[in-house]
């Protein structure tokens, strides 16, 4: 378990029951509901768990306080390695602070592993230091290449 996470914290799959936990945990973090984008995201981890690893983090009274979910790419820009790319981790701010970022970092790590996945990915706002923080402190590193984006709204 991570460095002094609740030693009641149980690790399983992510279910359909716990979209409204995931919903709820990710608006008290974000200030606003991604329903929309969690009923897709979750629907797809539980149909394909081939392309998606998804965990749950629970307490010991069985209330869901933590949720990781990424999914498995290959080929990406002429890239053929497999590698995870976390889409969210989330803990419930009231369980924060007690290894339960880190217990779900690593049963993505975990699962990965068995599935043959040396690297993961994520992105993470600039603005959201405590995220930087967090990642930086279990090893993640700036990686090589940059993200580009334009509007779409500006012409050529």
């Amino acid at each position: 378990m991570g460095a002094d996470a609740d030693k009641d914290s149980r690790l399983r799959p992510l279910r359909p029951e716990d979209l409204e936990p995931v919903v709820e945990i990710d608006r008290r973090i974000t200030g606003r509901s991604r329903r929309v984008f969690f009923e897709k995201r979750l629907a797809a981890a539980l149909a394909d768990s081939g392309g998606f690893i998804s965990v749950a983090l629970e307490d010991g009274n069985g209330a869901l306080i933590g949720f990781s979910i990424a999914r498995v790419q290959s080929g990406e820009f002429g890239d053929d390695r497999h590698v995870a790319v976390i889409d969210v981790i989330a803990v419930d701010p009231d369980s924060r602070k007690h290894g339960q970022g880190t217990l779900l970092l690593e049963e993505i790590t975990r699962y990965a592993r068995k599935r043959g996945i040396d690297e993961l990915r994520t992105q993470v706002d600039w603005g959201e230091g405590g995220l930087i923080e967090f990642f930086g402190a279990s090893g993640f590193v700036l990686a090589p290449s940059q993200v580009l984006e334009r509007a779409t709204a500006r012409n050529l």
